[in-house]
């Protein structure tokens, strides 16, 4: 994987999880016989290729919101009489 390509697609996403979670999706979909949604070199490989996508803004994806702090109730827990 290009470092320079994995730095842009982090500034584009913000979230290094969610990166790794994009990522791998595309690439199992390129893997899996899907098209590029880029010109792409034959050289690159399906991880390059899928940076090179979100770089290029041709994926489209949906930040889960991360609830503040103070907006999470506690959970209940469960007993663990029958």
């Amino acid at each position: 994987m290009n470092p320079e390509l994995v730095r842009k697609a982090l500034e584009k996403v913000g979230n290094p999880n969610f990166l790794v979670n994009l990522l791998s999706r595309r690439v199992r979909q390129l893997n899996s016989g899907n098209r590029p949604l880029i010109e792409a070199s034959p050289t690159l490989g399906a991880a390059d290729i899928a940076l090179l996508e979100i770089v290029e803004d041709k994926m489209h994806w949906e930040t889960p919101e991360i609830p503040e702090e103070g907006d999470v109730s506690p959970r209940k827990r469960r007993s663990n009489k029958h």
